[in-house]
Protein backbone atom coordinates (compact mmCIF):
# COMPACT_ATOMS: atom_id res chain seq x y z
CA UNK A 1 0.00 0.00 0.00
CA UNK A 2 1.60 3.23 -0.97
CA UNK A 3 -0.45 5.34 1.53
CA UNK A 4 0.95 5.50 5.28
CA UNK A 5 0.18 7.10 8.14
CA UNK A 6 3.11 8.74 7.97
CA UNK A 7 3.77 9.45 4.96
CA UNK A 8 5.78 12.11 2.97
CA UNK A 9 6.49 15.46 5.35
CA UNK A 10 4.13 17.79 2.77
CA UNK A 11 1.55 14.94 2.52
CA UNK A 12 1.55 14.62 6.66
CA UNK A 13 1.13 18.59 6.52
CA UNK A 14 -1.58 18.38 4.00
CA UNK A 15 -3.72 16.20 5.70
CA UNK A 16 -3.11 18.07 9.20
CA UNK A 17 -4.54 21.10 7.53
CA UNK A 18 -7.17 19.38 5.97
CA UNK A 19 -8.28 18.40 9.05
CA UNK A 20 -8.14 21.57 10.55
CA UNK A 21 -9.93 23.16 7.84
CA UNK A 22 -12.57 20.16 8.53
CA UNK A 23 -13.12 21.34 11.89
CA UNK A 24 -13.23 25.05 11.27
CA UNK A 25 -15.70 24.24 8.95
CA UNK A 26 -17.88 22.28 11.04
CA UNK A 27 -17.50 24.69 13.63
CA UNK A 28 -18.49 27.86 11.44
CA UNK A 29 -21.28 25.50 9.28
CA UNK A 30 -23.04 24.64 12.66
CA UNK A 31 -22.93 28.36 13.84
CA UNK A 32 -24.50 30.08 10.84
CA UNK A 33 -26.93 27.05 10.55
CA UNK A 34 -28.20 27.76 14.29
CA UNK A 35 -28.49 31.79 13.60
CA UNK A 36 -29.68 31.82 9.66
CA UNK A 37 -30.25 28.12 8.34
CA UNK A 38 -33.97 28.08 8.69
CA UNK A 39 -34.70 31.66 8.07
CA UNK A 40 -32.89 31.39 4.12
CA UNK A 41 -34.84 28.05 2.36
CA UNK A 42 -32.74 29.07 -0.77
CA UNK A 43 -29.05 28.74 1.31
CA UNK A 44 -30.19 25.77 3.12
CA UNK A 45 -31.40 23.71 -0.47
CA UNK A 46 -27.97 24.58 -1.70
CA UNK A 47 -26.37 22.88 1.62
CA UNK A 48 -28.34 20.30 1.53
CA UNK A 49 -27.36 19.53 -2.54
CA UNK A 50 -24.01 20.00 -1.48
CA UNK A 51 -23.84 17.61 1.39
CA UNK A 52 -25.26 14.66 -0.36
CA UNK A 53 -23.20 15.06 -3.24
CA UNK A 54 -20.43 14.91 -0.71
CA UNK A 55 -21.76 12.23 1.20
CA UNK A 56 -22.47 10.03 -1.58
CA UNK A 57 -18.60 10.83 -3.21
CA UNK A 58 -17.49 9.24 0.11
CA UNK A 59 -19.84 6.17 0.01
CA UNK A 60 -19.24 5.08 -3.50
CA UNK A 61 -15.87 3.54 -2.83
CA UNK A 62 -16.54 2.00 0.50
CA UNK A 63 -17.94 -1.36 -1.04
CA UNK A 64 -14.79 -2.26 -3.39
CA UNK A 65 -12.48 -0.25 -0.98
CA UNK A 66 -13.47 -3.14 2.03
CA UNK A 67 -12.72 -5.94 -0.08
CA UNK A 68 -9.60 -4.54 -1.66
CA UNK A 69 -8.39 -3.74 1.88
CA UNK A 70 -9.51 -7.31 3.17
CA UNK A 71 -7.10 -8.85 0.73
CA UNK A 72 -4.47 -7.43 0.50
CA UNK A 73 -4.09 -6.84 4.69
CA UNK A 74 -4.82 -10.46 5.44
CA UNK A 75 -2.19 -11.40 2.48
CA UNK A 76 0.08 -9.92 3.83
CA UNK A 77 -1.02 -10.69 7.30
CA UNK A 78 -0.09 -14.37 6.30
CA UNK A 79 3.10 -13.26 4.44
CA UNK A 80 4.30 -12.11 7.86
CA UNK A 81 3.36 -15.02 9.95
CA UNK A 82 4.91 -17.03 7.47
CA UNK A 83 8.03 -15.26 8.22
CA UNK A 84 9.09 -16.98 11.52
CA UNK A 85 7.90 -17.85 14.68
CA UNK A 86 8.40 -14.45 16.10
CA UNK A 87 6.25 -13.42 13.52
CA UNK A 88 3.26 -15.60 13.80
CA UNK A 89 3.29 -15.13 17.13
CA UNK A 90 3.06 -11.91 16.82
CA UNK A 91 0.11 -12.14 14.10
CA UNK A 92 -1.79 -14.55 16.34
CA UNK A 93 -1.62 -12.03 19.52
CA UNK A 94 -2.62 -9.30 17.17
CA UNK A 95 -5.78 -11.17 15.97
CA UNK A 96 -6.94 -12.18 19.31
CA UNK A 97 -6.10 -8.49 20.88
CA UNK A 98 -8.48 -6.67 17.23
CA UNK A 99 -11.13 -9.61 18.29
CA UNK A 100 -11.11 -8.22 22.08
CA UNK A 101 -11.26 -4.89 21.37
CA UNK A 102 -14.43 -4.61 18.51
CA UNK A 103 -16.22 -7.00 21.64
CA UNK A 104 -15.54 -4.28 23.94
CA UNK A 105 -15.61 -1.19 22.23
CA UNK A 106 -19.54 -2.84 21.37
CA UNK A 107 -20.58 -3.48 24.92
CA UNK A 108 -18.63 -0.33 26.30
CA UNK A 109 -20.16 1.92 24.09
CA UNK A 110 -23.82 0.49 24.94
CA UNK A 111 -23.04 0.71 28.90
CA UNK A 112 -21.89 4.30 28.07
CA UNK A 113 -24.82 5.55 26.22
CA UNK A 114 -27.31 3.72 28.87
CA UNK A 115 -25.62 5.56 31.82
CA UNK A 116 -25.27 9.04 30.00
CA UNK A 117 -27.52 9.11 26.97
CA UNK A 118 -27.64 11.76 25.20
CA UNK A 119 -30.52 14.61 26.97
CA UNK A 120 -34.05 14.31 24.78
CA UNK A 121 -33.65 17.64 23.37
CA UNK A 122 -30.16 16.96 21.83
CA UNK A 123 -31.22 13.62 20.60
CA UNK A 124 -34.70 14.85 19.21
CA UNK A 125 -32.56 18.28 17.53
CA UNK A 126 -30.01 15.79 16.08
CA UNK A 127 -32.03 13.29 14.54
CA UNK A 128 -34.77 16.06 12.85
CA UNK A 129 -31.33 17.79 11.74
CA UNK A 130 -29.55 14.00 9.68
CA UNK A 131 -33.72 12.93 8.96
CA UNK A 132 -32.99 15.87 6.09
CA UNK A 133 -29.78 14.17 5.36
CA UNK A 134 -30.11 10.82 4.84
CA UNK A 135 -32.30 8.28 6.89
CA UNK A 136 -31.58 5.61 4.84
CA UNK A 137 -30.42 2.59 6.75
CA UNK A 138 -30.51 -1.40 5.23
CA UNK A 139 -33.47 -3.45 6.51
CA UNK A 140 -32.95 -5.55 10.05
CA UNK A 141 -32.14 -8.50 10.18
CA UNK A 142 -34.77 -11.02 10.56
CA UNK A 143 -33.59 -13.34 13.72
CA UNK A 144 -30.73 -15.21 15.04
CA UNK A 145 -31.04 -17.93 12.70
CA UNK A 146 -31.27 -16.29 9.98
CA UNK A 147 -28.15 -13.78 10.30
CA UNK A 148 -25.99 -16.98 10.14
CA UNK A 149 -27.49 -18.57 7.09
CA UNK A 150 -26.99 -15.31 5.63
CA UNK A 151 -23.26 -15.53 6.98
CA UNK A 152 -22.02 -17.58 3.88
CA UNK A 153 -22.98 -15.38 0.58
CA UNK A 154 -25.18 -17.37 -2.17
CA UNK A 155 -24.07 -14.70 -4.25
CA UNK A 156 -21.05 -12.44 -3.48
CA UNK A 157 -22.57 -9.41 -6.17
CA UNK A 158 -25.42 -9.79 -5.05
CA UNK A 159 -24.32 -9.27 -1.64
CA UNK A 160 -22.46 -6.15 -2.84
CA UNK A 161 -25.16 -4.69 -4.15
CA UNK A 162 -27.63 -4.96 -1.47
CA UNK A 163 -24.87 -3.39 1.03
CA UNK A 164 -25.25 -6.78 3.29
CA UNK A 165 -21.58 -5.85 4.29
CA UNK A 166 -20.86 -8.83 7.13
CA UNK A 167 -21.46 -12.11 3.67
CA UNK A 168 -19.12 -9.58 1.59
CA UNK A 169 -16.67 -9.20 4.20
CA UNK A 170 -16.24 -13.25 4.64
CA UNK A 171 -16.28 -14.09 1.15
CA UNK A 172 -13.35 -11.65 1.25
CA UNK A 173 -11.80 -12.81 3.81
CA UNK A 174 -11.81 -16.57 2.58
CA UNK A 175 -10.72 -15.52 -0.80
CA UNK A 176 -7.63 -13.70 0.84
CA UNK A 177 -7.19 -16.92 2.76
CA UNK A 178 -7.58 -18.86 -0.11
CA UNK A 179 -4.83 -17.12 -2.08
CA UNK A 180 -1.79 -18.98 0.04
CA UNK A 181 -2.47 -22.51 -1.65
CA UNK A 182 -2.17 -20.67 -4.92
CA UNK A 183 0.84 -20.74 -6.84
CA UNK A 184 3.52 -18.03 -5.42
CA UNK A 185 3.58 -16.52 -9.10
CA UNK A 186 -0.33 -16.54 -9.21
CA UNK A 187 -0.73 -15.29 -5.65
CA UNK A 188 1.50 -12.40 -6.41
CA UNK A 189 -0.28 -11.15 -9.56
CA UNK A 190 -3.56 -10.99 -7.23
CA UNK A 191 -2.49 -8.96 -4.37
CA UNK A 192 -0.66 -6.52 -6.22
CA UNK A 193 -3.93 -6.04 -8.61
CA UNK A 194 -5.97 -5.53 -5.49
CA UNK A 195 -3.11 -3.72 -3.95
CA UNK A 196 -3.61 -1.18 -6.90
CA UNK A 197 -7.46 -1.35 -6.75
CA UNK A 198 -7.16 -0.29 -3.14
CA UNK A 199 -4.46 2.45 -3.97
CA UNK A 200 -6.34 4.37 -6.70
CA UNK A 201 -9.90 3.98 -4.37
CA UNK A 202 -7.72 5.65 -1.69
CA UNK A 203 -6.61 8.22 -4.15
CA UNK A 204 -10.50 9.13 -4.87
CA UNK A 205 -10.94 9.20 -1.42
CA UNK A 206 -8.03 11.67 -0.93
CA UNK A 207 -9.69 13.97 -3.87
CA UNK A 208 -13.01 14.03 -1.91
CA UNK A 209 -11.58 14.55 1.74
CA UNK A 210 -9.34 17.34 -0.11
CA UNK A 211 -12.56 19.18 -0.36
CA UNK A 212 -13.72 18.22 3.35
CA UNK A 213 -14.12 21.61 4.11
CA UNK A 214 -16.91 22.24 1.96
CA UNK A 215 -18.85 19.24 2.23
CA UNK A 216 -18.51 19.72 6.30
CA UNK A 217 -19.86 23.10 5.94
CA UNK A 218 -22.65 22.00 4.13
CA UNK A 219 -23.68 19.23 6.30
CA UNK A 220 -23.00 21.36 9.27
CA UNK A 221 -24.96 24.18 7.96
CA UNK A 222 -27.73 21.77 7.39
CA UNK A 223 -27.60 20.25 10.40
CA UNK A 224 -27.36 23.39 12.52
CA UNK A 225 -30.63 24.93 11.08
CA UNK A 226 -32.51 22.13 12.29
CA UNK A 227 -30.64 21.33 15.61
CA UNK A 228 -28.98 24.99 16.47
CA UNK A 229 -26.69 24.35 19.97
CA UNK A 230 -27.99 20.92 20.42
CA UNK A 231 -25.46 20.05 17.02
CA UNK A 232 -22.28 21.41 19.63
CA UNK A 233 -23.91 19.00 22.55
CA UNK A 234 -23.58 16.25 20.75
CA UNK A 235 -20.24 16.40 19.10
CA UNK A 236 -19.19 16.92 22.85
CA UNK A 237 -21.20 14.08 23.81
CA UNK A 238 -19.83 11.82 21.05
CA UNK A 239 -15.72 12.72 21.44
CA UNK A 240 -16.04 12.52 24.89
CA UNK A 241 -17.47 8.67 24.83
CA UNK A 242 -15.47 7.33 22.27
CA UNK A 243 -11.92 8.96 23.44
CA UNK A 244 -12.95 7.35 26.69
CA UNK A 245 -13.50 3.99 24.82
CA UNK A 246 -9.95 4.54 23.49
CA UNK A 247 -8.18 5.73 27.11
CA UNK A 248 -9.35 2.54 28.77
CA UNK A 249 -7.92 0.08 25.89
CA UNK A 250 -4.51 2.14 25.91
CA UNK A 251 -4.58 1.28 29.87
CA UNK A 252 -5.74 -2.39 29.30
CA UNK A 253 -2.30 -2.86 27.95
CA UNK A 254 -0.69 -2.37 31.45
CA UNK A 255 -1.84 -5.09 33.06
CA UNK A 256 -1.16 -7.33 30.00
CA UNK A 257 2.34 -6.43 29.55
CA UNK A 258 2.44 -7.49 33.22
CA UNK A 259 0.43 -10.89 33.25
CA UNK A 260 1.59 -11.88 29.49
CA UNK A 261 4.71 -10.27 29.26
CA UNK A 262 6.14 -10.48 32.49
CA UNK A 263 7.35 -6.89 32.50
CA UNK A 264 6.33 -4.42 35.57
CA UNK A 265 3.96 -2.01 35.10
CA UNK A 266 5.96 0.97 36.31
CA UNK A 267 9.12 -0.30 34.07
CA UNK A 268 6.32 -0.33 31.15
CA UNK A 269 4.91 3.28 32.05
CA UNK A 270 8.28 4.93 32.75
CA UNK A 271 9.17 3.59 28.82
CA UNK A 272 6.30 4.63 27.08
CA UNK A 273 6.69 8.27 27.78
CA UNK A 274 8.59 8.91 24.91
CA UNK A 275 6.68 6.81 22.47
CA UNK A 276 3.43 8.67 23.63
CA UNK A 277 4.79 11.81 23.58
CA UNK A 278 5.66 11.71 19.53
CA UNK A 279 2.49 9.87 19.43
CA UNK A 280 0.28 12.93 20.74
CA UNK A 281 2.66 15.42 18.95
CA UNK A 282 2.15 13.65 15.24
CA UNK A 283 -0.91 10.90 15.77
CA UNK A 284 1.21 8.71 13.30
CA UNK A 285 2.29 5.32 14.80
CA UNK A 286 5.00 5.36 12.13
CA UNK A 287 6.57 8.56 12.84
CA UNK A 288 6.80 7.17 16.73
CA UNK A 289 8.61 3.49 15.90
CA UNK A 290 12.04 4.91 16.54
CA UNK A 291 11.05 5.94 19.80
CA UNK A 292 9.26 2.66 20.35
CA UNK A 293 12.23 0.65 19.87
CA UNK A 294 14.38 2.92 21.66
CA UNK A 295 11.76 1.94 24.64
CA UNK A 296 11.92 -1.77 23.85
CA UNK A 297 15.65 -1.54 24.25
CA UNK A 298 15.12 0.26 27.82
CA UNK A 299 13.08 -2.73 28.77
CA UNK A 300 15.30 -5.20 27.44
CA UNK A 301 13.66 -7.09 24.81
CA UNK A 302 15.82 -8.99 22.92
CA UNK A 303 16.54 -7.14 19.40
CA UNK A 304 16.04 -9.55 16.81
CA UNK A 305 12.20 -9.92 18.99
CA UNK A 306 11.82 -5.87 18.49
CA UNK A 307 13.32 -5.58 14.59
CA UNK A 308 10.69 -8.00 13.71
CA UNK A 309 7.61 -7.89 15.63
CA UNK A 310 7.34 -3.56 16.04
CA UNK A 311 7.63 -3.05 12.11
CA UNK A 312 4.33 -5.63 11.85
CA UNK A 313 2.75 -4.29 14.58
CA UNK A 314 2.86 -0.77 12.90
CA UNK A 315 1.99 -2.15 9.66
CA UNK A 316 -1.03 -4.57 10.66
CA UNK A 317 -1.47 -3.54 14.57
CA UNK A 318 -4.46 -1.13 15.66
CA UNK A 319 -5.52 -2.04 19.28
CA UNK A 320 -7.68 0.85 19.53
CA UNK A 321 -8.99 0.53 16.22
CA UNK A 322 -11.71 -2.41 16.56
CA UNK A 323 -13.50 -0.77 20.45
CA UNK A 324 -13.27 2.59 18.74
CA UNK A 325 -14.72 1.96 15.48
CA UNK A 326 -17.34 -0.29 16.63
CA UNK A 327 -18.00 2.01 19.42
CA UNK A 328 -18.34 4.72 16.55
CA UNK A 329 -21.09 2.84 14.57
CA UNK A 330 -23.03 2.08 17.77
CA UNK A 331 -23.10 5.63 19.35
CA UNK A 332 -24.60 6.38 15.95
CA UNK A 333 -27.29 4.37 16.21
CA UNK A 334 -27.79 5.89 19.97
CA UNK A 335 -27.38 9.47 18.28
CA UNK A 336 -30.39 8.65 15.57
CA UNK A 337 -32.10 6.71 18.18
CA UNK A 338 -32.24 3.52 16.01
CA UNK A 339 -32.36 0.20 18.01
CA UNK A 340 -30.33 -2.45 15.66
CA UNK A 341 -31.35 -5.88 16.38
CA UNK A 342 -28.86 -8.47 17.89
CA UNK A 343 -28.32 -10.07 14.97
CA UNK A 344 -27.37 -6.48 13.74
CA UNK A 345 -24.89 -5.89 16.80
CA UNK A 346 -23.11 -9.03 16.41
CA UNK A 347 -22.60 -8.58 12.72
CA UNK A 348 -21.26 -5.10 13.17
CA UNK A 349 -19.15 -6.39 15.68
CA UNK A 350 -17.76 -9.45 14.09
CA UNK A 351 -16.89 -6.75 11.11
CA UNK A 352 -15.34 -4.47 13.24
CA UNK A 353 -12.92 -7.27 14.37
CA UNK A 354 -12.71 -8.78 10.61
CA UNK A 355 -11.62 -5.51 9.23
CA UNK A 356 -8.98 -5.24 11.45
CA UNK A 357 -7.22 -8.29 11.21
CA UNK A 358 -4.07 -7.23 8.89
CA UNK A 359 -5.44 -3.43 8.60
CA UNK A 360 -3.31 -1.33 6.77
CA UNK A 361 -1.75 1.63 7.30
CA UNK A 362 -3.75 4.90 6.75
CA UNK A 363 -4.27 8.21 7.20
CA UNK A 364 -6.66 8.65 10.13
CA UNK A 365 -9.24 10.99 8.38
CA UNK A 366 -9.31 8.23 5.49
CA UNK A 367 -9.21 5.20 7.64
CA UNK A 368 -12.25 6.63 9.48
CA UNK A 369 -14.38 6.20 6.73
CA UNK A 370 -12.99 3.29 5.06
CA UNK A 371 -13.23 1.33 8.71
CA UNK A 372 -16.25 2.30 10.18
CA UNK A 373 -18.66 2.81 6.82
CA UNK A 374 -18.60 -0.88 7.11
CA UNK A 375 -19.69 -1.76 10.70
CA UNK A 376 -22.47 0.76 9.61
CA UNK A 377 -23.61 -1.26 7.00
CA UNK A 378 -23.78 -4.41 9.02
CA UNK A 379 -25.38 -2.51 11.76
CA UNK A 380 -28.13 -0.90 9.88
CA UNK A 381 -27.47 2.43 10.32
CA UNK A 382 -26.79 5.48 7.55
CA UNK A 383 -23.38 6.89 7.41
CA UNK A 384 -24.31 10.78 6.50
CA UNK A 385 -23.46 11.29 9.97
CA UNK A 386 -19.90 9.83 9.49
CA UNK A 387 -19.49 13.30 7.54
CA UNK A 388 -20.24 15.01 10.38
CA UNK A 389 -17.68 13.29 12.55
CA UNK A 390 -15.36 12.77 10.58
CA UNK A 391 -14.19 16.77 11.23
CA UNK A 392 -13.71 15.88 14.86
CA UNK A 393 -11.59 12.70 14.73
CA UNK A 394 -8.49 14.37 14.89
CA UNK A 395 -9.39 14.30 18.76
CA UNK A 396 -10.41 10.86 19.44
CA UNK A 397 -6.94 10.13 16.65
CA UNK A 398 -4.94 11.28 19.39
CA UNK A 399 -6.11 8.99 21.78
CA UNK A 400 -6.07 6.17 18.98
CA UNK A 401 -2.77 6.54 18.21
CA UNK A 402 -1.54 6.83 21.87
CA UNK A 403 -3.00 3.59 22.72
CA UNK A 404 -1.97 1.65 19.40
CA UNK A 405 1.58 3.10 19.87
CA UNK A 406 1.43 1.18 23.76
CA UNK A 407 0.08 -2.13 22.28
CA UNK A 408 2.57 -2.47 19.95
CA UNK A 409 5.51 -2.13 22.28
CA UNK A 410 3.10 -4.05 24.85
CA UNK A 411 3.03 -7.07 21.67
CA UNK A 412 6.94 -6.97 21.57
CA UNK A 413 6.69 -7.35 25.44
CA UNK A 414 4.90 -10.52 25.62
CA UNK A 415 6.18 -11.89 22.01
CA UNK A 416 9.61 -11.74 23.70
CA UNK A 417 8.35 -13.42 26.83
CA UNK A 418 6.67 -15.83 25.34
CA UNK A 419 9.84 -16.73 22.75
CA UNK A 420 12.33 -16.96 25.25
CA UNK A 421 13.94 -14.98 28.08
CA UNK A 422 11.74 -11.79 28.52
CA UNK A 423 12.33 -8.44 30.35
CA UNK A 424 12.77 -8.85 34.14
CA UNK A 425 9.84 -7.05 35.87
Amino acid sequence: MTTGDAGSAPAKSASGFAAYGALLALLVGLSLGALVGSRSAGALGVASFVGTLWLNALKMTVIPLVVALLVVGIAKSQEAAAAGRIASRSVLWIVIICTLSAAFGAAAILLLTSLFPLSRGTAAGLQSALAGVEQKSSAPLPGIAEFFKGVIPDNVFAAATNGDILPLVVFAVLFALALANISSTGRAAVVTLFEAIADALLVIIGWVLAIAALGVLALAYTVGAAAGGAAFAGLGHYVVLISLIGIVVTLAAYPLAAIAGGCGMIRFSRALIAPQTVAISTRSSIASLPAMLTATRVLGIREQVADVTLPIAVALFRATGPAMNTAVAFYVAHWLGLHPSLAQMIAATAVGALMSYGAVSLPGEVSFISSIAPIALALGVPIAPLGLLVAVEMIPDIFRTVGNVTHDVMLAVIVDKRSGSGPES
